[in-house]
């Protein structure tokens, strides 16, 4: 059985809806995680926020067209009248609830239960165009089996057990739909997976049920060995190991979130990365794949603060790294690139909420130097060290680009580079012209 996750724009109309049915149908067993219609998860947060303003009629409005899109999205999607009732009284029912909220003190839990109708209003549409289809189709409420630990992560053992147990209540079903992004949390209250959303649930799932392959459905056939919105020519890349397409996940290319790798590795299950506008490219397949002795693609992210702490006084110190690095952890902010010498250390961050205060505490040790609106760059391939050339091919490629700082050696699968904002679509385009 495969895992076939497809993402707002690929539910984002009628028509839309109904092709994905067909590549579904096309596929015969599997599991079918969807996200929201595109636009609505944006939609029911701006809901929220005027709600938590006290706008309430702009809040009423909101919710109206919101509420008229659905409406017109069920009847171009069905034709059967009965079927078409029954998505108007979900519609209805679904809205209600929304309007509810109105008159309420939105908290956090609230926020969490409004945003999760998104995903619940696009498969309650989709399994009633199913059944008009005569698929033999089931809907799963993930809620049932998607479950995070009070630290947030996904509660492995609980999400294996019932997902499991869920399928099984339905042997001679041939498609399972259920929604992705939304779980619960160890208080049994509505919540969501946050990083990497319904690609997280599918990856999830997956490791789950053991499934044979997880298909991520998109708008792009496949990770590109560029970002085609600054590089003409850009081509997909065929195959990429776990540890390269996590690499390009976290230093920028959207297409999938690095926390969605990790289930589907360690349970050795292949993704497959697919475009449901073009459904017959053969897209990316991400997996324990062999050494290629190549580089496959280079990704950007943006955003980026540099900092350098500077002190004489800490030269060759033993517990200076410990206690700058324990400042980052106070404050849970990650660090992305590390360079060192005798004298410092430089560090990138991609959160600024608590730069001020980590900044303060640093000067304890000494002189801080802060440069901001920098961009890494990321190369990504085979780059064991033996492989000799890569990274004098990388750095000899952005020879004319100033780089504050290179990280080469802390994997087998990247060098990053610390340029500025204003450099970055330049770099992006000598590293394709000079190693592709």
């Amino acid at each position: 059985m495969k895992v076939m996750k497809f993402g707002g724009t690929s539910v984002g109309s009628a028509q839309r809806m109904k092709n994905m049915v067909k590549l579904v149908a096309a596929e015969g067993n599997a599991i079918v995680v969807l996200s929201a219609m595109s636009g609505t998860t944006n939609s029911l947060i701006a809901i929220t926020q005027s709600i938590k303003e006290g706008e309430i009629n702009n809040a009423q409005k909101q919710i109206d067209e919101l509420e008229r899109k659905y409406f017109e999205t069920a009847a171009e999607l069905l034709s059967d009248n009965e079927m078409l009732r029954a998505a108007n009284d979900t519609i209805n029912t679904f809205f209600s609830k929304l309007r509810s909220y109105l008159d309420k003190t939105i908290t956090e839990k609230e926020e969490k239960e409004i945003v999760a109708f998104g995903e619940l209003l696009s498969t309650n549409l989709v399994i009633l165009y199913m059944k008009e289809a005569d698929m033999n189709a089931v809907l799963l409420d993930a809620t049932e089996f998607m479950k995070i630990t009070p630290e947030g992560e996904p509660d492995m053992k609980f999400i294996k057990q019932q997902a499991n147990k869920a399928i099984s209540r339905y042997p001679e079903v041939d498609i399972y739909l259920t929604q992705g992004f939304i779980c619960r949390n160890h208080n049994d209250e509505i919540d969501n997976l946050q990083r990497g959303g319904s690609d997280y649930t599918a990856s999830l799932i997956g490791a789950a049920i053991g499934a044979d392959e997880i298909q991520i459905w998109t708008d792009i056939d496949g990770m590109h060995n560029n970002d085609p919105r600054f590089v003409e020519g850009t081509t997909p890349v065929n195959e990429l190991h776990f540890e390269e397409a996590a690499e390009l996940a976290y230093f920028g290319a959207k297409i999938l979130h690095p926390t969605c790798v990790l289930p589907a590795k360690h349970a050795n299950i292949p993704v497959r990365l697919l475009n449901t506008m073009q459904p017959e490219a053969p897209g990316t397949v991400i997996y324990n794949t062999q050494p290629t002795h190549t580089i496959k693609a280079v990704a950007a992210k943006d955003n980026i603060t540099a900092i350098k702490i500077k002190s004489t006084h800490m030269l060759l110190a033993y517990g200076f790294l410990r206690k700058v690095f324990e400042i980052f952890e106070k404050y849970h902010t990650p660090i992305d690139m590390i360079t060192t010498s005798e004298v410092g250390v430089s560090v990138t961050i991609d959160n600024e909420r608590s730069l001020d205060v980590i900044l303060s505490e640093l000067k304890e040790f000494g002189n801080v130097t802060v440069d901001k609106d920098m961009v890494i760059v990321c190369v990504v391939g085979d780059l064991e060290w033996q492989n000799r050339g890569f990274e004098a091919d990388v750095v000899n490629a952005l020879r004319e680009i100033p780089v504050r700082m290179i990280s080469y050696g802390g994997s087998n699968y990247n060098i990053s580079l610390l340029i500025r904002k204003e450099d970055k679509i330049r770099a992006l385009k000598l590293l394709s012209q000079y190693l592709f």
